[in-house]
């Protein structure tokens, strides 16, 4: 087990060949372990609850923190952690990590508010697990705090901006800049139309990094609980396939499905989500090693037709490519991908910021995003119950987490704190009727 504060998950070890009725003693052996197997219950305690999480991304890891954050006091708490390429190993390890509560057209998004301060809260958690807040080394960054600027290349989308940008929340305010100002945080911007919107207190997030530190603010939760006579609980994690979701029944009082693109790929759910898949690609450059001129170590990132995600003066990523209807899960992107994605990506960029023909690639990563349908409120993420979706009758419930879409770092805090109420109560009325209403719609063909 590595200690409380590290931030690199476990290193995955060999799968359980099967489920079993006794799961304590085969986590021992099979998975990694938070806390030591409890003991039996002492008399007059309640049996323990299993709850089981399927996927070790922004919806799975919010869930599970949730889960062992939020359960009874004086109670046992298991919960278990399925993904087959481990912690951030999915879409969510290589998403952008651009975080804001605004629409592309600086509108404040429905429940803004209440979506970036639970993604902040579960941010400082991540911190403080990872041990580096207030780093200034860039190669330890989990957080970079540069704000994003936003530069508009047409009339129309200036005009828009500039409208929206009069309704903000105070703890991510907008600023509009003329070109001398935004060229004074970003040397070599381009202006076009002598307008930029600035959101000082939007964050640059490295996904991967942060996962992992999620991770082990979870198993910090659970190694403290370890040494309460009151509360016992557990958090593992599994490196291995889920084949269906029937496996699970037996097993546990809840599994909560937050698998993204590959929900719809369980037997159970096939045609019955309403997502739709889109693969996106995402490239990386770095500035030559004898480049004279650096990015500015406080310039924010860009905004515009493509996102310009800096990491330190040398480091920046570009994205993002979006091909619909995606099946392809693979992270990896072959060169033809890559060339394709670059081809789209750089003249998006270089409107902006002309400079980036002077960076190298160095490689690019890709990922499916699954999007909701959208709704008189957006395009919000898909909660709640599945047992009538599925036709499922067992004493487990089911619970479904997904369709993130691109915002899975703002979404994933409210969605998994909200999720875990209801699953800890068995109640789907606690979670607001905007994020449940997609089972009225026709799953996409």
């Amino acid at each position: 087990m590595p200690p409380p504060h590290s931030t690199q998950p476990p290193s995955p070890l060999p799968p359980r060949p099967r489920l079993l009725q006794s799961l304590g003693s085969c986590s021992r052996r099979a998975v990694t372990s938070a806390a030591s197997s409890p003991s039996p219950s002492p008399p007059g305690w309640p049996r323990p609850l299993r709850y089981a999480v399927l996927g070790a991304g922004f919806a799975g890891l919010s869930v599970a923190w949730h889960l062992l954050q939020q359960s009874p006091k004086d109670s046992r708490v298991s919960v278990d952690v399925y993904d087959e390429n481990g912690v951030g190993g999915g879409a969510s390890g290589v998403s952008g990590g651009l975080l804001h509560p605004y629409s592309p057209k600086a509108k404040l998004l429905w429940r803004g508010g209440e979506f970036w301060k639970e993604s902040m809260d579960l941010l400082r958690s991540a911190e403080k697990a990872n041990d580096t807040a207030g780093s200034d080394r860039d190669d330890e960054s989990l957080i970079w705090r540069r704000g994003i600027l936003r530069p508009p290349t047409t009339e129309k989308a200036a005009d828009i901006l500039l409208e929206n940008a009069q309704s903000c929340l105070q703890s991510c305010s907008l600023q509009v800049l003329d070109s001398d100002a935004a060229q004074r945080l970003i040397p070599g911007l381009h202006v076009p139309l002598n307008l930029a919107v600035y959101m000082p207190l939007a964050l640059n997030i490295n996904p991967r990094k942060y996962l992992q530190a999620l991770f082990s603010a979870c198993q910090n939760v659970a190694n403290e609980a370890s040494t309460s006579s009151s509360e016992q609980k557990e958090f593992n994690l599994y490196n291995e396939h889920i084949d269906n979701l029937h496996q699970f029944s037996g097993d546990y009082d809840a599994v909560i499905i937050c698998l993204g693109g590959k929900a719809s790929s369980l037997p159970e759910l096939t045609n019955k989500l309403p997502l739709r898949t889109c693969r996106g690609v995402i490239a990386e450059f770095q500035l030559p090693s004898d480049t004279v001129e650096k990015y500015g170590s406080q310039s924010p990132s860009i905004l515009s037709d493509a996102w310009l995600a800096f990491q330190g003066p040398c480091t920046v990523s570009v994205g993002s490519t979006w091909q619909w209807k995606s099946d392809n899960h693979d992270p990896s992107v072959s060169d033809e991908e890559a060339r394709t994605a670059t081809e789209e990506l750089l003249p998006k960029a270089s409107a902006v910021y002309p400079g980036i023909s002077k960076w190298d690639y160095v490689r690019a990563r890709a990922g499916i995003r699954a999007m909701p349908p959208l709704t008189a409120n957006g395009s919000l993420p898909l909660l709640g119950c599945l047992n009538d979706v599925i036709g499922e009758r067992s004493n487990c419930a089911f619970w479904l987490v997904g369709g993130l879409g691109a915002r899975g770092l703002l979404y994933h805090g409210l969605a998994g704190k909200l999720t875990a109420k209801a699953v800890i109560s068995s109640d789907e009325n606690m979670i607001p009727s905007e994020f449940t209403c997609w089972k009225a719609i026709k799953a996409s063909r």
